[in-house]
């Protein structure tokens, strides 16, 4: 009988017959799943276990049927099974609802958004040496400009802001500014880059860097540098050291900084140098999806949103409309973010299986059309079919 995974003393006690509830997205999202579902389901089963996939409602789908894109009952049941997976959920651009995965992220307190970034060989990337890319993105999931707190121009709201800032502060704005608000905690920041510096002392990384803007934004961006380094030296003293007291040889953790612009022109001339990174939310969707260019495109990126006890996986590219029914979409991110759920359950010896499967299928010349119509000569592969040769290979 399946069974739902706990959580004790903020430590996860999994089964080995989990129930994990899946949410398979709009767009694009149920094909990929179909193609995902099955190789998941054999790594777990080769290695001795047994996961039992629950589908709940979000999205397009769900609006249609219930009028709600987000059930409450679907975000209980994410928090009750404390692991899921899910595909790519719309957003309107401009109005309309605001993200669902944003929202998913915030209700769950899913604080931190990470992204494993490495180059599969034989898949296609417009830098020289992509081999050299090999770093985990940590970005900060509830606060910066994702807390969405902002008002239109000339509303209500936004002048009354202006009118307090101009009274109270001294901040004179331009008439008719629309307005909103960047808040960075020490508590949101602090726990961000522990579960950095817990992750790069796990998996033996060599550096962990973090990335702001903090010469201009000093009290936000500048302070989530500083809290990181506090982390650090409180912390995890005897694990890191800070890059300006490094020598040759320590085997501590290095602990970086850098500002933002100058990081995107690191990671393209010196990738080697970085391996985990640390960031304030929009920092981080920037970059994340840079390095993840580097390396073939986000239809090969894998993600998670991990909160304490509860972990939402997810592919990391949009929705794709017009591409839905067509058989053409890459379902590799949402297979290599399965392989980082079975890593969460404890199972690497299971998420290896699908990572290795899936590089042996590139390197036998199955891609589909995003990666093979930059290869002269190349056949795409269909959906279905990709995946399908992935589960061939576990």
């Amino acid at each position: 009988m399946p069974r739902k995974i706990t959580c004790e003393e903020g430590r996860l006690v999994v089964p080995p017959d989990p129930i994990i509830p899946v949410i398979e997205g709009d767009g694009v999202g149920p094909e990929l799943w179909r193609a995902a579902a099955p190789a998941l389901s054999a790594a777990s089963a080769k290695t001795g276990r047994a996961i039992s996939f629950l589908p709940v409602p979000a999205g397009s789908a769900a609006a249609e049927k219930n009028g709600e894109h987000l059930p409450a009952a679907t975000l209980e049941a994410l928090r009750s099974h404390r692991v899921s997976i899910k595909g790519p959920l719309a957003t309107p651009v401009g109005g309309g609802i605001r993200s669902l995965n944003v929202a998913i992220r915030q209700a769950l307190d899913l604080y931190a958004c990470v992204r494993p970034v490495s180059h599969v060989p034989g898949v296609p990337s417009p830098v020289k040496e992509p081999g050299k890319v090999d770093m985990t993105v940590f970005r900060e999931n509830t606060e910066d400009v994702y807390a969405g707190i902002e008002w239109p121009a000339s509303s209500p709201e936004a002048d009354a802001l202006a009118g307090f800032l101009a009274s109270e502060l001294g901040v004179k704005l331009k008439p008719g500014a629309a307005l909103g608000i960047k808040p960075m905690t020490e508590a949101a920041s602090k726990r961000l880059v522990r579960m950095a510096l817990r992750f790069a002392v796990a998996e033996r990384k060599p550096s962990v860097t973090l990335v702001h803007k903090g010469n201009i934004m000093k009290y936000t961006e500048g302070a989530f540098r500083s809290w990181g380094y506090e982390v650090a030296s409180e912390e995890f003293a005897a694990e890191t050291v800070p890059e300006s007291s490094a020598l040759p040889g320590d085997g501590r953790i290095i602990v970086k900084d850098r500002i933002a612009d100058n990081m995107f022109m690191q990671t393209l001339l010196r990738p080697a140098e970085y391996s985990v990174l640390a960031m304030p939310n929009l920092n981080g969707d920037y970059l994340s999806d840079a390095l993840a260019a580097q390396t073939g495109g986000l239809g090969m990126a894998p993600g998670a949103n991990l909160g304490d006890g509860v972990a939402v996986f997810e592919a990391t590219h949009g929705t794709a409309p017009k591409y839905a029914g067509k058989d053409v979409a890459n379902p590799s991110s949402l297979i290599l973010s399965g392989a980082l759920m079975l890593d969460h359950l404890g199972w690497r010896d299971a998420g290896d299986l699908v990572r290795a499967a899936l590089k042996q299928t590139v390197a036998d010349g199955f891609m589909t059309n995003d990666l093979a119509r930059q290869i002269p000569g190349a056949e795409p592969c269909g959906t279905q079919a990709f995946g399908a040769e992935v589960l061939k290979r576990i």
